[in-house]
């Protein structure tokens, strides 16, 4: 594992201190890790939505799409 120092104000400092303290984080290091990883999906969540708004849909999407989708979501929940 790579190691990185940052700098951070007294402010922001005390934040991260508590943050680790009410969330549970054994370290700030865990706390940052956390934050980075959380970042890194919502910019591959992005990513998926933005290629998915830029394709053509496949089908259409009407009601009977939506019943289709009902029914499989319904047979998952049973099992």
């Amino acid at each position: 594992m790579s190691t990185m120092n940052i700098s951070l104000p007294d402010s922001l400092k005390s934040f991260v201190d508590e943050q680790v303290a009410q969330r549970g984080y054994g370290t700030s290091s865990e706390y940052v890790r956390e934050l980075i990883r959380k970042d890194a999906d919502l910019l591959h969540l992005r990513g998926l939505l933005l290629k998915g708004a830029a394709s053509t849909p496949a089908a259409p999407i009407d009601a009977s799409y939506f019943s289709t989708l009902r029914e499989r979501a319904q047979k998952r929940a049973r099992g």
